[in-house]
């Protein structure tokens, strides 16, 4: 029960994380198709090796990064270290809605999976933004161990066509 409604009441947060993060966040301009959201348990958000929401007072770094229509992020691969938090300072110069997802290979595979089956879906999960064609906004993560950490467009297709990317983590 206590799970539950810890669960219950950061997800009560998220609206209003969003709303504090800027003009960025809420619907991002992507047709719901009746659908208010969509089920995010493959995507957890509790601490581990993808990291977790970072505290904006704690950036330490601003990364920019830019999403385009040829499927690429620039930069594709970014180095930081254990521990740091970090503002990622996206901009989408497409023509295209493109998004930047935080996670493991092999939570943002079955993500985007399950995207091609719902392909109207709209984020709001703090390790994930979502842009209209020539939007900017952005995101704050905490890395709390070395490694390597992923991110990936989860638009139907984009990851496919290698819109992904690496965090190396020392």
């Amino acid at each position: 029960m206590m799970k539950k409604t810890l669960s219950v009441l950061a997800l009560s947060a998220l609206p209003v994380l969003a709303l504090a993060a800027g003009n960025h966040a809420g619907g991002h301009g992507a047709p719901t198709h009746g659908m208010p959201g969509h089920d995010m348990s493959t995507m957890s958000n509790a601490p581990s090796a993808t990291g977790q929401p970072g505290d904006a007072s704690k950036v330490t770094r601003t990364i920019e990064l830019t999403m385009d229509d040829t499927m690429r992020f620039t930069p594709d691969e970014i180095q930081v270290s254990a521990g740091e938090t970090v503002r990622f300072f996206i901009k989408n110069t497409g023509k295209i809605p493109h998004e930047m997802v935080i996670g493991s290979i092999a939570d943002l595979k079955a993500h985007a999976a399950e995207m091609q089956k719902m392909p109207g879906m709209q984020h709001a999960e703090p390790n994930m933004i979502t842009l209209a064609p020539g939007k900017i906004g952005g995101l704050v993560w905490q890395f709390d161990q070395a490694g390597t950490v992923d991110f990936a467009c989860l638009l139907p297709g984009h990851m496919e066509a290698g819109m992904v990317g690496k965090v190396k983590v020392s």
